[in-house]
C-alpha cells in the first residue's frame, strides 16, 4: 500500500512540475521528457503506462489548457504514511521533520514542489498549524529510535530484536536526545548539520551504547535497563556511579537492578555521602556491614529515606525494649520491616498483638524472633484465625501460647495450610476440643505438611507399630509431637528395638496406646535401662509391657536410687507404684510396708487386701506429675 501511494503521488508531482515548466519555458518541445534525478524510479513506471504521450494527448486541446489532475482525498493514516514517507533520510531532499517536499538538487529550489500540506488538502480539513508540528515530532521522533537502535546494532553489537525491545522502552531517553540534538544546532558547528548527525553525536558523547552494554553484563533485563536509563533524566554518568556505590555495600546481581527501581526516582539525584551516611547508621544500630547488601538488595526504599526518617523508623523498634544485636537480625531476617510500612500501619499492628496480653518488651521480643509478623494483614491473616481457633475452643490464653511459641502460624494462609490439617484430626474422631488443647501443646503441628510428614506417620502407625483404628486417635491426641517425627531415623529404629526384646505386634499397639511417647525416646538411652530391669532389678518383660512409662524415668535420679532403698528394706513393688510417685508418698509406701511385714513375721496377721487396695487407689494425678520429669532422654 505504501509502496502504490509512493508511486501514485510521485507521478502527480512529476506531472505538475513538468506542467510548471513548460509553462516557463514555452519554446521548449513537448516531445522532451523532463526527468527528475531524484525520482527516477518512479518516474520510470510512470513512463511505462505512458509509452507515447503525444497519442494520448488530446490534438483538439491547446498547450495552455493543460491541467494536473484532480487532487485525490486522503484519510488521515494514508496523510500520515505518506508525510513520513517524504522524509526519509536516503531522500536528499528532505530531512527528518519536515512538511515539505524540497529538492536541494534542483538549479532553482522556488521551483520545487508545493508543499504537502497544500497538496493532501489540510487547509481544506481545517488542520491547525500545531497539527502538522505535532506530526513532524512524531515523525522526527521516530528517526531518533532508528538512530538509536542502529547504534546499538552497529556499534554495541546487539541483536536486532535485543536493540529493538530496548529502544521501544526509552520513551523518555528519545525525547532527551531529541531536544539535545535540537539545541546542538545552535551552536556554530553545528548550525548547518542535519538532525541525523546531531542525534548520533548526542548519543555518542553520552556514552549510551557502553552503558547498556556494561549494564548487560551486569545481568539487567533490557527492561531494567530502559527504566534505569529513563530514571537518569539524561545523566548516563550518575548510574554508574551508584552501580559502583551498591558494589560497595555488597549488593549483587539482580538486586542492582531492584535497588534501582524500588528507591524511588531521586536515587540517582542523591549524593555519596547522603548514603554512606545511611549505611553507617544503621550499621551502628546492629546492623553488620557485610548484612548491608541483603538488606539494602530487599529493601531499597532505605536509600530514598531521609536521615531524619532512617532514625525515625529504628527509634521506633529500639523503644520496644530491643537491644542492637536484636534489631541487626530482625532487620536481617526481613528487610522490609524497616523500610516498607508505614508508621500508622506498624502502629495499628503492634496494638493489636498487644490485645492478646503481650506487653510492648514482649511484643519487640516477639518481633525480634518472627518479623514477618509485620508483613501479615489484620484483616486477612489474623481475624479469620482468631475466629477459627475459637470455633475450636481455644481460649485467649491459649492463643498467647500459640502466638508465642509459633508465631509463623499467624502468617500463613489459614484455607490452604491450617484447616485442612484440622478436618483430617476431625476425620480420625479426635473432637474439637481436644484438637484445640493439641495445637495449643504442640502448634508445630499445624507447620508440618500433610502429605509428606502427618499421613505417613499416622499410616506407619497402623500398619508397623500395631496401634489399632480405634486407638489412632487417642494416640495423636495424647502425644502431637509424633506427627512431627521422622519416620526413617527415629520411629523405624525404635519400633524395630522394642520387637527385638520380645514384644510382640499387638503388644507394641498396646503399650503406644498407654504411653505414645514411647517412640519418640533415643535407644541408646533405654538399653541402660532394659539392662538393668532385667538384668539388676530381675524384672520380667511383663512387667515392661504393663507399664511402658518405665523408659520415660531417669535411671540415676530415679530408678536405681529406690530399687537400692526397696533391697535395703526386703521389700518389693510393682514397677507402676514404685516410680509413679513422689519421694515422699515413696518413703511413706515403704515404711507401710515394712510394717506390715514386721506384724506379719509377729504372726499378727497379713493385711495384703488392704495393701492391694491402697496400691490400686494411686491416682492419676502422680502419673500426670512425672511423664515429663525425665525428657532427658529424648532425641
Amino acid at each position: 500500500m505504501l509502496l502504490h501511494c509512493n508511486i501514485s503521488y510521485t507521478s502527480s508531482f512529476s506531472v505538475i512540475s513538468s506542467s510548471l515548466r513548460r509553462q516557463d519555458h514555452p519554446d521548449e518541445s513537448q516531445d522532451t521528457v523532463i526527468r527528475r534525478r531524484h525520482n527516477a524510479r518512479s518516474l520510470s513506471i510512470y513512463i511505462r503506462h505512458n509509452r507515447d504521450p503525444k497519442l494520448n494527448k488530446n490534438p483538439n486541446e491547446s498547450q495552455e489548457s493543460f491541467a494536473p489532475p484532480p487532487r485525490r482525498d486522503v484519510d488521515g493514516d494514508d496523510r500520515s504514511k505518506l508525510l513520513e514517507l517524504s522524509l526519509v533520510t536516503r531522500r536528499t531532499p528532505q530531512f527528518p521533520g519536515s512538511i515539505y517536499a524540497q529538492s536541494a538538487s534542483d538549479a532553482d529550489v522556488a521551483s520545487s514542489l508545493p508543499s504537502l500540506r497544500k497538496f493532501l488538502g489540510s487547509d481544506d480539513e481545517g488542520e491547525s498549524e500545531m497539527e502538522m508540528i505535532v506530526k513532524a515530532l512524531e515523525i522526527r521522533r521516530k528517526v531518533t529510535k532508528e538512530i538509536i537502535k542502529e547504534s546499538l546494532v552497529r556499534k554495541g553489537r546487539f541483536g536486532i530484536t535485543y536493540a529493538t525491545n530496548v529502544t521501544d522502552r526509552l520513551g523518555d531517553f528519545v525525547d532527551h536526545v531529541m531536544i539535545e540534538a535540537a539545541a546542538l544546532k545552535q551552536l556554530p558547528e553545528f548550525s548547518e548539520s542535519r538532525f541525523n548527525l546531531r542525534v548520533r553525536t548526542v548519543i555518542e558523547d553520552s556514552n549510551f551504547v557502553p552503558l547498556v552494554r556494561w549494564l548487560k553484563h551486569h545481568e539487567f533485563s533490557y527492561n531494567r535497563i530502559a527504566k534505569i536509563i529513563c530514571m537518569s533524566k539524561g545523566n548516563l554518568d550518575s548510574i554508574r556511579i551508584m552501580i559502583e556505590w551498591l558494589k560497595t555495600i555488597h549488593v549483587k546481581g539482580e538486586f542492582i537492578g531492584v535497588a534501582f527501581l524500588r528507591s524511588g526516582d531521586n536515587i540517582l539525584q542523591r549524593s555519596r555521602e547522603e548514603l554512606d551516611e545511611v549505611v553507617e547508621y544503621l550499621e551502628s544500630n546492629g546492623v553488620r556491614r557485610d548484612w548491608m547488601g541483603y538488606v539494602v538488595g530487599r529493601c531499597p526504599e532505605l536509600l530514598s529515606f531521609s536521615m531524619d526518617e532512617v532514625k525515625s523508623r529504628v527509634d521506633f523498634f529500639l523503644k520496644m525494649g530491643m537491644n542492637q544485636n536484636d534489631f541487626g537480625t530482625m532487620v536481617y531476617d526481613y528487610p522490609k520491616i524497616i523500610g516498607y510500612f508505614s508508621f500508622e500501619e506498624m502502629e495499628k499492628k503492634i496494638n493489636y498483638l498487644k490485645e492478646f496480653g503481650l506487653s510492648t518488651e514482649e511484643v519487640g521480643r516477639l518481633l525480634a524472633f518472627k518479623p514477618h509478623l509485620m508483613g501479615c494483614s489484620i484483616e486477612e491473616r489474623w481475624k479469620p484465625l482468631v475466629k477459627y481457633f475459637y470455633y475450636l475452643g481455644i481460649p485467649k490464653e491459649g492463643m498467647r501460647r500459640i502466638l508465642v511459641v509459633k508465631p509463623i502460624l499467624y502468617c500463613i494462609d489459614l484455607e490452604k495450610t491450617i484447616a485442612p490439617k484440622v478436618r483430617f484430626l476431625q476425620e480420625m474422631g479426635i473432637p474439637n476440643e481436644a484438637i484445640g488443647n493439641m495445637l495449643v501443646k504442640f502448634p508445630s503441628f499445624l507447620t508440618n505438611s500433610l502429605y509428606k510428614k502427618i499421613r505417613p506417620v499416622v499410616i506407619f502407625l497402623l500398619t508397623r507399630a500395631g496401634v489399632t483404628q480405634k486407638n489412632i486417635g487417642k494416640v495423636i491426641a495424647m502425644d502431637p509431637a509424633l506427627l512431627g517425627c521422622s519416620i526413617g531415623t527415629k520411629l523405624e529404629p525404635n519400633m524395630r528395638y522394642y520387637v527385638s526384646l520380645g514384644i510382640r505386634f499387638h503388644q507394641l499397639g498396646e503399650m503406644i496406646a498407654d504411653f505414645p511417647m514411647l517412640l519418640r525416646y533415643n535407644v541408646d538411652n533405654l538399653r541402660p535401662k532394659y539392662r538393668y530391669l532385667r538384668r539388676t532389678m530381675i524384672r520380667p518383660l511383663q512387667d515392661l509391657i504393663e507399664f511402658p512409662r518405665f523408659f520415660s524415668y531417669s535411671l540415676k535420679r530415679r530408678i536405681i536410687p529406690r530399687h537400692t532403698i526397696m533391697v535395703q528394706n526386703r521389700v518389693n513393688f510393682k514397677l507402676r507404684y514404685m516410680l509413679a510417685c513422689t519421694d515422699e508418698e515413696f518413703e511413706r509406701r515403704v515404711k507401710e510396708k515394712v510394717e506390715r511385714r514386721e506384724r506379719f513375721e509377729a504372726g499378727l496377721g497379713s493385711d495384703s487386701e488392704d495393701s492391694q487396695l491402697l496400691d490400686e487407689n494411686i491416682s492419676d494425678e502422680e502419673f500426670d506429675l512425672t511423664d515429663s520429669l525425665e525428657e532427658e532422654d529424648l532425641a
